[in-house]
């Protein structure tokens, strides 16, 4: 747009108030953006309020379900622990009702035995005499 015409003074005039126009752009644009500063900062303070809730709740959320699975942990180990108690005394159980059966069998087996022996010894003091 430089004209050979133009002096340099009209030129540095015509710069200048480039210049002056282009300040009295970005201070409107400041004070625009100085108008809705306070919405803004609001707006962003919400946002950030609402996203700590969130975050709380996430938190409480995952507080919770720990809470529950260590609970259903805590169940299962009890069930477990009693389960292990209940084969253990069963078990003992059958030992000694096994350990019952066996002396009483070797009981009858000796009066088996017993029963013979006498009857031998009578059959031979019969012989005697």
């Amino acid at each position: 747009m430089i004209h050979k015409d133009q002096k340099f003074s009209d030129r540095m005039n015509t710069a200048a108030k480039a210049r002056a126009e282009m300040l009295a752009k970005a201070k409107a644009r400041a004070e625009a953006a100085k108008a809705t500063a306070d919405d803004r900062a609001k707006e962003r303070a919400a946002i950030a309020a609402a996203r700590d809730e969130r975050q709380a709740k996430r938190t409480e959320e995952k507080r919770q379900a720990m809470l529950e699975a260590e609970k259903r942990r805590q169940a299962a180990e009890e069930a477990r622990r009693k389960a292990e108690e209940e084969a253990s005394h069963a078990a003992e159980r059958q030992k000694r009702e096994e350990l019952d059966r066996m002396a009483q069998l070797l009981a009858e087996q000796k009066a088996a035995r017993d029963a013979r022996y006498a009857a031998r010894k009578e059959r031979q003091k019969k012989s005697r005499r």
